[in-house]
């Protein structure tokens, strides 16, 4: 590194063809209000991941790095199959960094924003991953706050009967279950307003439940195109969210099955007791009011081959 300005004097954007804590960052691939991804590659095992560092301004700021710090703990905590892995964090020359899996594809709001709505099907394969994922952060006592199209990452499947996976990621606002929600300590909010449950707004402590609303107002969209709430102003879209009915999706989407719009409203009841209790129970409805069942008829399990049936039959009943 000799001849070049220590990494915290350089801007985010400025740190391609650097190398940190051993990952030489290549290019940017997402932003956010806290920090910025890189894709990078590990030099001591040559494969290639994403690495988020915080912005350097809010580095210095000590409410940011612990959210951040934080945001890796979480991450890291569940061990399943819809949640980003995190393989490292930690700290160099002052730049907080989470090295995470790289996750090839796009997110949520760029399929949105390219494709429109998407089918009931599309809908429901993608939200049941994105509700198991966030059912066990919710089994960690957790709750993520800030579910989004943004914090859903969509990569390649594996069969045509998986043609997509979705990976859930974005832990920077989680926080304890039960916990004052919404502001931070100089009184700004956090979260993202489209999809904010109403007792975010309020600062109500909260629990998983504020993710089924969260999740409700990101299935919306995924069906019709639009979040529930549009309004001119940001005021006038938190009174929405306190106050307002949602809106049935069967008006703005006429070939969605009658009990749909029923059960979007439930998940965004403006009570938490109202709603569903978990996020796989709200996708469990949705999917039998959708009635979608798989694409093509599975199989019958084919016969393992003959050299290999006494390990799977050794009565040679089969």
């Amino acid at each position: 590194m000799t001849g070049e300005e220590p990494l915290a004097a350089a801007g985010q954007d400025e740190l391609g063809g650097r190398t940190l804590a051993g990952y030489r960052l290549e290019h940017v691939i997402g932003r956010g209000g806290m920090a910025v991804v890189y894709r990078a590659e590990d030099r001591r095992l040559g494969r290639t991941l994403a690495v988020k560092l915080l912005a350097p301004e809010l580095a210095r700021n000590e409410t940011f790095r612990q959210r951040f710090v934080r945001e890796s703990r979480v991450a890291a905590s569940p061990d399943h199959p819809n949640i980003v892995p995190v393989y490292e964090a930690g700290e160099v020359d002052g730049v907080l960094y989470i090295a995470m899996r790289y996750v090839r594809g796009r997110d949520l709001r760029s399929l949105l924003d390219r494709q429109g709505p998407l089918t009931v099907r599309q809908t429901v394969r993608i939200a049941v991953r994105v509700a198991s994922a966030l059912d066990a952060v919710h089994a960690h006592d957790l709750v993520h706050r800030d579910v989004k199209p943004g914090s859903v990452l969509i990569a390649e499947g594996t069969d045509p009967d998986h043609p997509e996976h979705a990976y859930l990621t974005d832990f920077g606002l989680t926080k304890k279950s039960l916990s004052l929600t919404g502001l931070t300590s100089v009184g700004q909010f956090v979260g993202t307003l489209d999809y904010v449950a109403p007792e975010q707004i309020s600062g109500k402590p909260v629990d998983g439940r504020c993710d089924v609303y969260s999740l409700g107002c990101v299935v919306h969209e995924m069906l019709t195109g639009s979040p529930p709430f549009r309004r001119d102003d940001d005021l006038a879209l938190l009174w929405a969210h306190l106050n307002d009915r949602p809106p049935d999706a069967l008006q703005q989407r006429a070939d969605l099955p009658g009990e749909v719009g029923a059960v979007l409203r439930r998940a965004m009841a403006k009570r938490p007791e109202s709603r569903y209790a978990g996020c796989l129970e709200f996708v469990a409805a949705l999917r039998a009011a959708s009635d979608v069942r798989p694409e093509r008829p599975h199989q019958a399990p084919s016969l393992p081959p003959a050299w290999a049936r006494p390990v799977f039959d050794p009565d040679g009943t089969r």
